[in-house]
């Protein structure tokens, strides 16, 4: 990745994390506060040091501060875990984790129904 190419790769990453994890923001810092929890902690912590080089990038001169090749290996591995996330699984666990709540609650309620019936002798 070249100095000119870091605003355009920033902008793609929080294009993608807007689309991936629904985070909002204009910016790679406001979408990466937004999406921090689901994101693994290395994957943050590359995230976060593009965050920090987004003003400089956005600057012609500064520009040529910034280190491309680690912002570039940063990018890529952010770029490689927002690709491999697949929204129809987290969306089928989003589901079945919800399921599975509710299905407990009617057994616990279920249980307390029959203990209170026993208690009471109409059981």
């Amino acid at each position: 990745m070249t100095h000119a190419q870091t605003p355009d790769r920033i902008a793609g990453i929080t294009a993608l994390m807007q689309a991936r994890l629904g985070a909002r923001g204009a910016t790679l810092r406001a979408a990466l506060h937004q999406a921090r929890h689901q994101l693994p902690r290395r994957i943050r912590a590359q995230a976060a040091r593009l965050a920090e080089a987004e003003p400089f990038a956005a600057h012609p001169r500064l520009r040529l501060t910034l280190d491309a090749d680690a912002l570039d290996k940063a990018a890529r591995e952010v770029e490689a875990h927002l690709n491999a996330i697949d929204l129809a699984d987290r969306r089928k666990g989003w589901w079945l984790g919800m399921l599975g709540g509710l299905v407990f609650n009617m057994l616990a309620f279920a249980a307390l129904l029959i203990a209170v019936l026993v208690w009471r002798g109409y059981l």
